[in-house]
């Protein structure tokens, strides 16, 4: 049997990775939690049962003719040598050809984050891997932010001045797809960023055009913005993270387009107004 073993299958670049590869005929097993979450694979994927923690018995069953893994971090698992090196072992034990590990723009200067840690471990157990490494997504603004856009008209975030080559989600399922469908990726790592470099501003203003109502960037400042969250409920640790990650989006260091996405896929990257059209019931009351 040859099958890709999907983990974060439902989620939103899982689902996106599962629908290109079904679209290119491979056979996708999505990891998933429940029988509620199987249930919202598409029909010609299959379900399997599959928790990070599971034992070594668990993991090798999951794997049970898989050639292929995507593999993404759990939000919630913070501890991955605990939680994913046991995974990546159980992989190499079984010959998977190839993991498309889904990481983070600029991971290799951020030793801090997870996804370094998984980068290096990767690397030292001579996995083949393929690390794709995203910049900011465009679904944050039809996910994370879209309560204050559609109720305030709102965008809320401490960006200041800086520029954002937002990515569609999308596409890195393209990209992934492709990667793991095709020869000459293995042991390579891609850093993926839109077409277009925007300023919250200039998001706005696109939206407002669009959506056909007047949506403002109000620019709030670091400490306005971590008291709102603070305000809302939000933990240390999510605040915490959301600091650093508003500190890089203000040096720019998330500002710069490339075309790896065309490069890989043969097709551009999404335009920020096709997203906006696409999900413009995201914002509607």
């Amino acid at each position: 049997m040859s099958a890709i073993f999907v983990t974060g299958a439902t989620g939103l670049v899982g689902s996106a990775v599962t629908k290109h590869l079904l679209d290119r005929g491979e056979t996708v097993v999505g990891a998933v939690r429940s029988d509620a979450d199987a249930a919202r694979l598409p029909d010609s994927a299959t379900a399997r049962l599959f928790d990070f923690a599971g034992t070594t018995q668990q993991l090798d069953a999951a794997l049970d003719g898989i050639d292929r893994v995507f593999l993404m971090r759990p939000p919630a698992i913070e501890d991955v040598q605990r939680y994913l090196f046991p995974f990546i072992d159980a992989c190499l034990n079984h010959d998977i050809r190839q993991i498309v590990f889904l990481s983070l723009q600029g991971v290799q200067g951020n030793r801090k984050t997870p996804h370094y840690a998984v980068e290096q471990y990767l690397k030292l157990t001579d996995a083949p891997y393929t690390s794709l490494r995203p910049n900011f997504f465009m679904q944050n603004l039809s996910g994370t932010y879209a309560d204050e856009i559609r109720e305030r008209g709102e965008i809320i975030v401490p960006a200041g001045r800086a520029f954002t080559a937002f990515i569609d989600a999308r596409d890195i399922g393209r990209v992934a797809a492709t990667v793991l469908t095709e020869p000459g990726h293995e042991r390579k790592a891609y850093t993926l960023s839109g077409e277009q470099s925007l300023r919250y501003a200039r998001v706005a203003t696109i939206m407002t055009r669009v959506l056909g109502r007047p949506i403002r960037y109000t620019r709030p400042s670091e400490n306005d913005y971590l008291a709102l969250l603070a305000d809302k409920g939000y933990p240390d640790d999510y605040i915490a993270v959301q600091k650093m990650i508003y500190r890089v989006v203000r040096l720019n260091i998330s500002a710069f387009p490339n075309r790896m996405i065309r490069k890989l896929t043969g097709r551009p990257a999404t335009r920020f107004e096709q997203f906006v059209q696409d999900y413009s019931d995201s914002w509607h009351a």
